[in-house]
């Protein structure tokens, strides 16, 4: 009996030892993700994935091949895996890449192949397998071509205005995009009304920037292929105003237990003036952002129709673009911009639409209170804050002069009144060009070369 066992444990560790001088680990998966369908000019980031869960990895090349020369992008070792099967190698890794005319020397345009060799674990007499996964890529270094069919593109900072122009079909592929840059921000580019090739980009003018070359009209193809073109014959500088907020404490105690009771995500900080920040600069911030990502889905037909209206026998108690030094007991707290128009009328009084269009948002809206937001269309929108009631639901149509609330004081708000914002793609612009008719009859509508709404 204890010759057959000793046999047995014999036979077992000679089969072990085949296994392990014969059988290596199986090859690699290889997975090859560009960030774009192609290269252009700009390169093309690339991850190469490998992954071997049994023994693990070796090594991995990366080349970029073309008209039959290989440029190598990439090469990895990694130690072995033990001979003894519990021990594993580099079981997974991720290389990063860049395929452009930076990285490949000579790159022309027409067709490149990725190509990536990953080898698994061998054994001791036999070699590791190898797998060998290729991708080919289109390669363009032209970039679409714009032509400006506008004329008289004024822009004054804070602002807004409009763009038509013709672009290639390279910016109007999926990937590509087109319009105008102002800064950080970016305006897409429409159809015109009335159909034909003509493209428009109704676009904001950040309160901040104070250089007009800072905004341009741009077109850019899925490869990152791209055309900029300075189009603003006349700047009009308009500098930000300075105003001081003295802060109390009633008022504070006022305002901070109200906003925190509707927003308590935003969490008691344990102190007023600690809370009053947080809802000064975290809430202001996040309202912000909850506005650009209203703007980025508007529709994109026009709703509105001329000039849009100011609340009806209102005096504004501050204008665009303020920045606010906010004072508490003689020592400076907090400093914000306020970017809309404060409106005082009688207690209580009805808010019409400034213009037609779609309701978006109707609730509590942290530092602005009670808020309605109106899709106009076009990316352009409007806010009224500050309400004491709220008239309208969400995907409502209002036509322009239908009262959607009422003045009042929710949110930071001292007194009884109308907070009024125009928006594009959420930037908050100045609402003075839009109450003027003869500016959104030339500076605007006059623009498109078929007649607007």
């Amino acid at each position: 009996m204890r010759k057959l066992i000793r046999y047995a444990i014999l036979a077992l560790a000679l089969v072990g030892v085949f296994f392990l001088a014969l059988w290596p680990g199986p090859a690699p998966d290889v997975e090859i993700v560009p960030s774009r369908p192609g290269v252009g000019r700009p390169g093309t980031s690339v991850a190469v994935r490998v992954r071997e869960g049994a023994r693990g990895v070796t090594s991995v090349r990366v080349e970029a091949v073309q008209n039959g020369t290989a440029v190598s992008l990439a090469e990895r070792e990694f130690l072995p895996a033990s001979t003894w099967m519990w021990k594993k190698g580099e079981v997974e890794t991720e290389i990063p890449v860049v395929v452009g005319p930076e990285t490949v020397p000579g790159l022309a345009e027409g067709q490149l192949t990725l190509r990536v060799q990953a080898l698994g674990t061998g054994s001791w007499l036999r070699g590791p397998r190898a797998a060998v996964e290729e991708l080919p890529l289109p390669v363009r270094f032209t970039p679409p071509q714009l032509t400006l069919t506008s004329h008289q593109n004024y822009a004054a900072q804070g602002g807004s205005g409009i763009v038509v122009y013709r672009v290639e079909a390279g910016a109007l592929e999926e990937g590509g995009r087109h319009g105008v840059e102002a800064g950080e921000s970016f305006f897409p580019g429409l159809p015109a009304p009335g159909g034909g090739e003509e493209r428009f980009s109704l676009y904001g003018v950040p309160y901040d920037l104070a250089n007009a070359s800072e905004i341009q009209l741009v077109a850019e193809d899925s490869l990152g292929n791209r055309t900029a073109v300075s189009f603003v014959e006349r700047w009009f500088p308009r500098p930000l105003k300075k105003d001081t907020i003295l802060l109390t404490v009633d008022f504070m105690n006022k305002v901070v237990p109200e906003i925190l009771s509707q927003t308590p995500e935003l969490g008691d900080r344990g102190d007023l003036l600690a809370n009053y920040l947080a809802i000064n600069r975290e809430l202001r911030a996040a309202n912000a952002e909850t506005l650009r990502e209203l703007g980025g889905r508007s529709r994109e037909s026009f709703l509105w129709s001329g000039r849009f209206d100011a609340l009806p026998g209102s005096e504004p108690t501050s204008s665009f673009a303020d920045r606010r030094t906010y004072v508490l007991d003689g020592q400076e707290v907090d400093q914000q911009d306020h970017l809309g128009f404060d409106l005082a009328s009688v207690r209580g009084a009805p808010v019409p639409a400034a213009n037609r269009g779609v309701v978006v948002l109707a609730r509590y809206f942290g530092i602005y209170g009670n808020s309605v937001v109106l899709d106009h269309g076009a990316g352009l929108m409007s806010l009224y804050s500050h309400l004491s009631s709220i008239e309208v639901a969400p995907d409502q149509e209002v036509e322009k002069g239908q009262v959607i609330g009422r003045t009042g004081q929710t949110g930071l708000a001292g007194g009884d009144h109308l907070h009024f914002t125009l928006l594009i793609r959420g930037l908050p612009v100045n609402p003075i060009e839009w109450w003027d008719p003869m500016w959104v009859r030339d500076r605007v509508m006059g623009k498109l070369s078929a007649p607007g709404p």
